[in-house]
């Protein structure tokens, strides 16, 4: 439909048509854990990019860095993560001990005092629930991003920390 109703787009446009689509609405709730499942979902953002006819030229990878978006596996654990922080810092109207239990580390020193102790699955269907999939993620994160004092510092210390990671892995 986007296709048929914008003949030539232009990136900022893209950015803003692309902003209301919903391939992550909800997404903490049904986040797909199947890789054809997320495959189908990443080439839909992939065909989408292809809709700004500047960027045909480039590479999928270029073209998301030309717009200034991400994989949306990576927006995926961006929200899951979001999210977490959200529950554990009461930020959300919603008691995180439904969801987590805090590890009980007195010997830990490593990391930060807001790890979660992962329960053994039975089920893959349990293994890949939110409040199991964010738990080694959330573990791996340092104390700096972990304690932060808002939403939008957390992001920010968060995208840091991806940035400073996908530069030493380069």
């Amino acid at each position: 439909m986007v296709r048929r109703t914008f003949r030539n787009m232009d990136i900022d446009d893209f950015r803003l048509i692309y902003k209301v689509t919903h391939l992550e609405f909800c997404i903490q709730a049904w986040s797909p854990y199947f890789v054809k499942d997320m495959e189908v979902l990443e080439n839909v953002q992939r065909a989408a990019t292809n809709l700004v006819a500047r960027l045909r030229k480039y590479s999928y990878p270029v073209r998301l860095q030309k717009i200034g978006i991400t994989l949306l596996v990576e927006r995926r654990v961006r929200g899951d993560m979001i999210e977490v922080y959200k529950l554990l810092s009461g930020k959300e109207q919603v008691d995180h001990k439904q969801f987590f239990t805090l590890a009980d580390m007195p010997y830990d020193l490593r990391g930060h005092e807001k790890k979660l102790a992962k329960g053994r699955s039975r089920l893959d269907s349990r293994k890949f629930f939110f409040s199991q999939r964010v738990i080694n993620g959330w573990n791996g994160l340092p104390a700096k991003v972990v304690n932060t004092e808002s939403v939008n510092s957390f992001k920010n210390a968060y995208y840091r920390y991806c940035c400073k990671d996908m530069d030493d892995r380069s």
